[in-house]
């Protein structure tokens, strides 16, 4: 659970609150917003804080500028959606910092309005965790408040190096997440299975390791499976594998039976003639993958006796797609592991980019006990790390 301050316990009435968001949100061609989630999961802490009366001083990154300032990366389009949410003005600065923008902060600006910063990464000081951007940015306000659960594991100006001159808490969004994946690893209802799926096994090395101390049963799926079963021994033909994890595979798989700990792998295996939406594809067992082929996902058999397994399940954790679920043929089952966990009485917890877009895609938004909105900061957590963003909030 988490152990520090939140916007409850402090008073931010009146106050200048500079908060820490994730507006990392997808945009198309035009500069719409795609998928407004991360922005609607902000609402309670902006909400909040408007309510009290403090003047809201949002500030946020978006997308992979080269330090400096990107059009298609500006902050805009994610502002306009705020408002639409919101029902009320946002006023958009053209840059992170400015004498005009902390002038207006203090002598215009008026009580449960709210502003936003622009792009965070156009400033080179950012990424650096510089302490002279840190300290511009929090010349801004009187409080410092981290809402942005997706960046808690980046030693950033704006996420670690702020909190070196503002008290700063939580916001409820980070809460509610520590709080989630807190419970997965201290005090989980068992049986704990954790359904780990993704192409690659070097993406998740230390979470599986850490996993294979906590959970009752480990499921195995898409593209990581090829490297667990080269490592076993049979002939994946041309199925995606990482010759450099193959020893690690079969220290996992001693691990987690020294743990007692039940790791499910794939009996069979949908492959096909090419990575294509329209090849030949066929249903074969795991000692039958021909040569030239390759595996696009986890067999039939593979998928109901994993379903069956989350039938028996008191607590779940999913992180990853049990095959090539963009193509619609080869999306069978994801869609099946993904709507037994949706389905389950247990708790769900599930998290990653690939693991939200299968979500969205099979239209189980909703049917989860917690959706985390950080992938790669809820892999690190579930590693055992501590991420900056959580370590320099204020204990309770």
């Amino acid at each position: 659970m988490l152990n520090k301050k939140t916007v409850e316990d402090i008073d931010v009435s009146g106050k200048r609150v500079l908060v820490r968001v994730d507006f990392n949100v997808p945009l198309d061609a035009d500069l719409n917003v795609t998928d407004n989630t991360r922005i609607r999961l902000s609402l309670p802490t902006i909400n909040y804080l408007a309510g009290k009366g403090a003047k809201v001083i949002l500030m946020s990154h978006l997308g992979r500028p080269k330090d400096a300032v990107e059009e298609k990366y500006r902050l805009t389009p994610a502002a306009k959606e705020l408002e639409k949410l919101a029902g009320k003005t946002v006023r958009k600065f053209d840059e992170t910092f400015s004498d005009e923008i902390k002038n207006y902060i203090d002598h215009e600006m008026k009580p449960s309005e709210i502003v936003i910063l622009e792009n965070l990464r156009f400033h080179p000081g950012e990424k650096k965790n510089d302490p002279e951007f840190a300290q511009m940015l929090a010349s801004l306000a009187d409080l410092y408040v981290d809402d942005a659960f997706g960046a808690a594991h980046r030693a950033h100006a704006s996420v670690a190096g702020i909190a070196s001159y503002l008290p700063s808490v939580a916001g409820f969004l980070m809460k509610k997440e520590v709080d989630a994946l807190s419970n997965l690893l201290e005090n989980p209802a068992r049986p704990f299975t954790a359904v780990l799926g993704g192409s690659k096994v070097s993406d998740k090395i230390t979470v599986i390791k850490n996993l294979l101390g906590k959970v009752d049963c480990l499921i195995l799926g898409g593209g990581m499976t090829y490297t667990f079963l080269k490592a076993k021994g049979y002939e994946i033909g041309k199925s995606i594998f990482e010759e450099d994890q193959v020893d690690y595979a079969t220290r996992m798989v001693k691990l987690a039976d020294s743990n007692g700990v039940k790791l499910m792998l794939p009996v069979d295996i949908l492959v096909a003639a090419e990575f294509s939406e329209n090849s030949d594809c066929r249903n074969v067992g795991i000692d039958s993958i021909p040569p030239d082929w390759e595996g696009m996902g986890i067999g039939e058999k593979t998928t109901e006796m994993y379903v069956q397994e989350i039938k028996k399940s008191k607590t779940i954790f999913w992180n990853g797609p049990m095959g090539v679920f963009e193509f619609d043929r080869f999306a069978g089952s994801t869609k099946a592991v993904a709507g037994a966990i949706a389905e389950s009485s247990a708790i769900t917890v599930a998290g990653g980019g690939d693991t939200l877009a299968a979500i969205k895609k099979f239209k189980l938004e909703g049917r989860f006990t917690h959706v985390s909105s950080g992938g790669g900061a809820s892999m690190e957590f579930l590693e055992g790390k501590a991420l900056p963003g959580v370590e320099v909030l204020e204990d309770k």
